[in-house]
């Protein structure tokens, strides 16, 4: 039964038809259906910009910056790549492991190759790369992990600290500190902020103890 009702939503038209526009149609597409080669949307716009200004090259597109998209492959592979990210470094970059295991807001999250295509919001806590016996830990702050089909995932979390930089005095000096400014909290503010901090450094204790 739930597959008849996944097909029928699969096999249902993607096309819209808004109120306000009835003679506008807008198709969306599946992810599925983008091709992974954009030659042909960068000809398109390279004829476009001919006809407009012949005279001046046409400016390069985000496209041709980009690496094209790995195709997703027939069998199960044995590595799952992993890129993980933060504003301001590259903890891992088209790296090849075994299994990790992301903080979501709705628990812990292995991913191992093969894995659906999933889009997961983060929250403070552990993430761990497994790759043999070798075991990374990191304490995030928060983000995004991305899992595509083809065995890729993208993880962007806003900071990030190797576990074992991590001062656990200064971890429990920190979670009593925001614990008595959350008893003594007055205003709706001052309670949400020492809730934010009681929360970050019980996952910070959680993450050294677990």
């Amino acid at each position: 039964m739930f597959r008849q009702a996944a097909h029928r939503l699969l096999t249902r038209s993607t096309t819209t038809t808004y109120s306000i526009f009835p003679a506008t149609t807008i198709r969306r597409p599946f992810s599925t259906e983008v091709s992974t080669d954009a030659s042909s949307g960068d000809s398109a716009f390279i004829d476009a910009w001919k006809k407009v200004a012949p005279n001046i090259d046409p400016p390069k597109t985000p496209s041709q910056y980009m690496e094209p998209r790995p195709p997703t492959p027939s069998t199960l592979p044995s590595k799952l790549t992993v890129n993980f990210v933060l504003p301001y470094a590259a903890e891992l970059s088209k790296t090849e492991v075994d299994m990790v295991i992301v903080p979501a807001t709705t628990g812990q999250m292995g991913i191992l190759p093969g894995h659906v295509p999933t889009i997961a919001e983060l929250k403070p806590g552990l993430l761990s790369v497994h790759e043999g016996n070798d075991v990374k830990k990191y304490f995030i702050s928060s983000g995004f992990a991305f899992v595509h089909s083809n065995s890729y995932a993208d993880i962007l979390a806003v900071e990030a600290v190797p576990l074992d930089r991590i001062d656990p005095a200064q971890v429990q000096k920190g979670l009593s500190e925001f614990t008595q400014k959350l008893n003594s909290a007055s205003s709706d503010l001052d309670k949400a902020e020492a809730q934010i901090g009681v929360d970050v450094h019980s996952a910070l204790n959680s993450a050294l103890t677990g």
